[in-house]
């Protein structure tokens, strides 16, 4: 190995040292006396209950462990968005699962928490999972109440999905494992069955003090809303637990009873580990965003026996479009190739760019797959599509739109692995979030902006700069150099796979090593749910 894989090795796992770091903060939650204050009640915490319910020698991996990161510090902020949602297995069905983190605000939603909460109950419906709720909440978080309750995608879409998901069979159990107050009161009996912790947990639409205030009426919280009440007395809740075990373990058995399901079909073999080591994907990766590599490479350090088939090899160099498997899943791979490569024509195609003959290329490509049933895997490192003269005259933008049509309209299940630069278009050609991946996940090297943090702070320090000339101030190049720094460490903050980890834009950060087990997780859950359209890709400039 020469000194730059050693380089890229040492940047990247140090990469990778601190993801871990921040992830065991984060599962702190709201801190270790929070936890202790918990325990003392006889509760367990949500990663607690999770890892219980969960079983033990199967994979699991967790949506949105980041969201909400370095958000609301006014308020103290939201570790994980104060609650925790993983995609796991229960008695052996693949199932997701969300616990709100009591330890966080008592378990109170912010809009992140929102957010999160409807992506989860989204990856259940697209993939027709059940979903278990675990409940111990204190409601909506009141000081931000205007962000989180009224609007389409706010708290009350909860509920609606859970009716919609009950219309679409899909199983929903919930847990009251704690507080469970107000409108939130009605999520888990909107579910197909609802249990309840004796002691700890309880439900009603106004607590003990409210009712005292708006009917005068004397009551406690348990004769009010506790198991008993609900379980002997209004019918409200199905099942009566002695404590979080005794809860979980009911679930265990309640799952255990469930029919299976139809698979869609899509292709799988024996699992095969990839013949070349994952681990030198470290070394491969460049340290510099904006340095080249082979990512053919990195394709074959995460496919089954490292074997490839390449389609159109030779033409639209800039894009890789092959089939492989990954866990045994015959999937089709289209990734942004890295290398400065040349045409028959001996021109110069620039890595990371989208090219016209590449985005034909990945069409034609994405429509195949589509055609055999063959979920689509999307690795990006992109820069965007190629600009200039040249480029606008031989049609880019008609040959970029089929791309993005083709990407919008598949129905096969996409997955996106953001491992580098992540920009402009070029996300959204190669299925970034608002085209429905079904996980979208980065690796620590990722960067998600518009464009690049250098060339994006040029261009605003440029404006800023005219901007001050036009007041009449003095702008020599000291104060250019200053705005420039000063722009460009902000919008660096903002193009971290953390910042967008926070806001949800990706579903995980995630050490590259993990990448075949999200991929074929993912695989499995979308084999669940039937292919209800065919492929059509509308109207097309050809």
């Amino acid at each position: 190995m020469d000194i730059k894989f050693n380089q890229n090795e040492d940047h990247n796992k140090l990469l990778v040292s601190d993801y871990l770091r921040k992830f065991a903060t984060v599962k702190l939650g709201g801190g270790q006396k929070r936890i202790e204050k918990l325990h003392a009640e006889g509760k367990m915490t949500a990663r607690e209950r999770i890892a219980y319910l969960l079983d033990k020698d199967r994979d699991n991996i967790e949506i949105g462990a980041f969201a909400g990161d370095g958000m609301y510090p006014e308020h103290g902020g939201c570790p994980s968005a104060g609650v925790v949602v993983k995609i796991g297995y229960v008695a052996g069905k693949q199932c997701v699962v969300v616990a709100n983190d009591a330890t966080v605000k008592a378990g109170a939603w912010f809009p992140i928490t929102g957010k999160k909460n409807l992506r989860a109950q989204e990856i259940a419906m697209e993939n027709r999972l059940p979903i278990i709720y675990l409940v111990d909440s204190a409601g909506v978080y009141l000081p931000m109440q205007d962000e989180i309750f009224p609007d389409k995608e706010h708290f009350g879409r909860i509920f609606r999905n859970n009716a919609i998901m009950s219309s679409m069979g899909i199983t929903q159990i919930a847990a009251v494992m704690g507080s469970c107050v107000a409108g939130g009161a009605y999520l888990p009996i909107m579910s197909d069955e609802a249990l309840i912790v004796d002691k700890t947990g309880s439900i009603f639409l106004a607590g003990s003090y409210l009712v005292k205030a708006a009917i005068g009426e004397e009551i406690d919280n348990e004769t009010l809303g506790g198991a008993t009440t609900h379980c002997e007395i209004s019918g409200v809740t199905d099942y009566k637990a002695k404590d979080d075990k005794d809860c979980l373990d009911k679930i265990r058995n309640i799952l255990d009873k469930i029919g299976g399901y139809t698979p869609t079909g899509f292709d799988r073999k024996p699992a095969a580990a990839p013949t070349l080591d994952p681990m030198e994907m470290y070394g491969i990766l460049p340290k510099s965003r904006s340095e080249q590599y082979d990512m053919m490479e990195i394709i074959k350090r995460l496919v089954d026996n490292s074997e490839v088939e390449e389609y159109k090899s030779g033409y639209g160099k800039s894009i890789i479009t092959c089939y492989a498997r990954i866990d045994g899943w015959a999937v089709g791979i289209v990734a942004n190739q890295r290398l400065v490569t040349k045409t028959k024509k001996g021109e110069l195609q620039f890595g990371g760019v989208i090219y016209s003959d590449s985005a034909d290329k990945a069409t034609r490509f994405i429509a195949n797959c589509n055609q055999k049933k063959i979920p689509l895997v999307f690795l990006q490192d992109v820069t965007g599509f190629m600009v200039g003269s040249k480029s606008e005259h031989g049609g880019i933008i008609k040959d970029g739109a089929k791309m993005v049509n083709a990407v919008s309209n598949s129905v096969v299940p996409k997955f996106t692995v953001v491992i580098g630069n992540s920009y402009g278009a070029g996300n959204y050609a190669m299925c970034g979030k608002a085209y429905d991946p079904r996980l979208i996940f980065a690796w620590p090297s990722a960067e998600l902006a518009v464009m690049g943090g250098a060339q994006a702070a040029k261009v605003l320090m440029q404006i800023e700069a005219t901007s001050l000339k036009a007041k009449g101030e003095k702008v020599d190049a000291e104060v250019e150099k200053a705005l420039f720094e000063k722009i460009k460490s902000k919008y660096d903050a903002q193009v971290s796979p953390y910042y967008a980890a926070a806001r949800l834009w990706t579903d995980a950060i995630i050490d590259p090593i993990d990448t075949r087990k999200w991929i074929s997780m993912g695989i499995e859950a979308a084999n669940h749910a039937p292919m209800e359209k065919a492929f059509n890709l509308g109207v097309l400039q050809v």
